[in-house]
This record gives structure tokens, sequence and C-alpha cells, in this order.
């Protein structure tokens, strides 16, 4: 209760996107049970909270356990890829959800350098190679924006890198993640050229049947679908229809019947849920990055207690919201959850470091 004021709002955007999907429930009988069960999974994720405020667990035990996941990735992901041969590998699931995911655990073990000092400092800054590493080897393309935006977080809030070991261990980690471009073996040059040639191609009137062309198509439709219903929640067969009614009539191609989402957490909310739909799933994002934006603007001279586990929560916010740009990244539960329960484990964290350092 005495930290009911500050993540209020945090707590209002995702009980608000759950009272959203029950709304669309109630409007469509028709709806399954389980339409429910992302919303109500992330709203109930506030017990993790509930737990860290409690317990009070040591931050390190989740540095040390992103760098060990980060590092574990990247080994199983890499023997995938260059020793079994496997082309688009993705562990034990989708390989854009896992090389996602992957970056986002890279990221934040950056922000965990802050955390860290001297020579230990070098732990971090190797998981977040791994993390890069491990997104480079499943050949995501989506998550190489998620690196620019934390490339501006860093320079917004590089201040806090007061050790210059620190900052040089970050300057280095992020010049490696360039760097990946160049090295032939990893594939990077060659997936983003070859996303350049399709985007060329498709806009030629050339084969859209490619990875970049399919999502362009999908896009195109959904925008299409959105301009018909800007205020309606909608159902899945009610989409599939209009997009049959499109191909019909020659303004999209038939492959788009064959995706299951529009590879665009913006367009698939604002398809299937209108312009309230986009309003309530912006705030599950835009709600978290105001309050770690917050604790590290009102604490400037913190302690990296704070300021590293919020700067992670940043980079969190901004990876998925960037993951999105690309690919539904909230159509796994897994990749849901992880966004969910990871957001408030930070939370915790920052809110017990400022006030072990508010009783000191």
């Amino acid at each position: 209760m005495r930290h009911l004021t500050e993540i209020r709002w945090v707590l209002t955007a995702l009980l608000l996107s759950f009272a959203f999907a029950l709304a669309g429930m109630l409007w469509h009988p028709e709806l399954h049970l389980r339409a429910l069960e992302k919303p109500a999974r992330m709203a109930f994720s506030v017990t993790v909270l509930l737990a860290v405020l409690a317990v009070r667990p040591g931050r390190k035990a989740l540095w040390w356990g992103l760098i060990a996941g980060a590092m574990a990735g990247a080994v199983f992901i890499c023997y995938q890829r260059w020793s079994l041969g496997i082309e688009r590998p993705g562990g034990l699931i989708n390989a854009i959800t896992f090389g996602d995911i992957q970056l986002c655990m890279g990221m934040m073990c950056l922000a965990g350098v802050l955390d860290f000092k001297g020579r230990q400092a070098v732990w971090p800054a190797l998981g977040a190679l791994a993390g890069l590493l491990g997104s480079v080897a499943t050949g995501t393309r989506g998550g190489w924006i998620a690196i620019l935006f934390a490339a501006v977080l860093f320079v917004k809030y590089g201040h806090f890198l007061r050790a210059r070991a620190a900052k040089a261990l970050a300057v280095a980690a992020l010049a490696l993640m360039v760097s990946t471009y160049f090295i032939d073996q990893t594939g990077a040059r060659e997936r983003l050229e070859q996303g350049v040639t399709e985007v060329k191609t498709y806009f030629d009137g050339g084969n859209a049947y490619t990875n970049v062309g399919v999502r362009l198509e999908l896009w195109k439709g959904a925008l299409m679908l959105a301009e018909r219903h800007p205020w309606r929640i909608s159902t899945t067969g009610e989409i599939e229809a209009e997009l049959a009614e499109e191909v019909r009539a020659g303004r999209l191609q038939s492959f788009v019947l064959e995706a299951e989402h529009f590879h665009n957490d913006i367009l698939q909310v604002l398809v299937y849920g209108g312009v309230p739909g986009l309003l309530v799933w912006l705030g599950t994002l835009i709600a978290p990055f105001l309050f770690f934006a917050r604790i590290l603007k009102t604490h400037e001279s913190a302690s990296p207690a704070v300021t590293a586990p919020a700067l992670a929560g940043l980079l969190l916010v901004i990876g998925y919201f960037s993951f999105g740009l690309t690919e539904v990244i909230y159509w796994s539960i897994m990749s849901t959850m992880f966004y969910a329960q990871m957001l408030f484990l930070l939370m915790g964290l920052c809110l017990n470091a400022r006030d072990e350092g508010d009783a000191a």
C-alpha cells in the first residue's frame, strides 16, 4: 500500500487491458474464454511485485540469472545454427520469439554493468554480447531496431555509468553489437541486404511472396480493415471474412489468408480492437516506461542499486515495443509472461533499493 501511488498507473493499464478483453467477450459471446488468458495473466503478475516487496531478494540473483540465461541460450542456439546446420534455429520455440527474448536479456545485462564493480563488470558485458550473438544466430532482423533504441537510451542516461570501466565495457558491448554486420559468419549483413532487396522488389511490383513482402502485404491489408471499423472490436472470423473479401476484389494477394497474424503489434491491436484497443495496449507500454523514467529522473545521484534495474526496465519496455514493429511479440504466451513478470520484478527491485537508500 505504501507504493500504490507510484505503481497505480501501471496497475491501471494492465487492469484496463483485462477489462477491454472482457468487454470484447461480452460484445461477442462466441469468443472463447482463452481471449482473457493473456490480459488476465499479465494483471495477475502483480503478485511478482508483491513477492519482491515482501521477500526483498538480492538484485545480483537477477543479474547472474540473466547472464547465465543469455550465455546458455547463445551456446544452444549457436550449436543448432552452425553444428546442426539449421538455418533459422529457435531453440525449442519459434526462432523470432527466441531471438527477441535472447536480445532483451542481453540488453538488460548491459544495464547490469552499472551494478557490478571493477573487473566483475565484465560478466554482464559478456552476457550482453551473448544475448546479441544468440539473437543474430536465429537470423531475426526485427530485434536490430531495438539495438538502435537501446543506443539512444544509453546516450540519454550514460551519465549513470560513472566508473570508467563500466563506460568502457558498455561502449565496447555496443560496438561489438554493430560489428556483427561486418562478420560474414553471423549472416547479419546478408539478412539486411536481403531485406532491402525484398522491399524494393515489392514496391516495384515483383514477387511479393518473401519474408518482407508478406509483411508489407499484411500491413497493407491491416490498414484497409482498420479503416473499415476504427472503433469496433472484431473477432477472428470477421477479420478472416473481410480479408477474403479484399482478396476476391483483387486488392490483396491470396497468401495473406495463410498468416496467423499481421506481423505488427500496433496493426494487430488496431484491427481487432480499433482505436480504443490500441490506446489500451499502448498504456501497457507507456505507463511502465514512465515509471522507470521517473525513477531515473528523480534519483540522479542514486546508487546503481536503483538506477540499474530502472535502466533495465526501460530497455525491457523499449525492446518489446521495437520487436512489435515487425512481429506480434505478444502472440506467444511465453513472451507475454516474460514481459509482465520481468516488468514487475524490476519495479519491485527499484522500490526496494530506493527504500534502502532512504533508510540509509
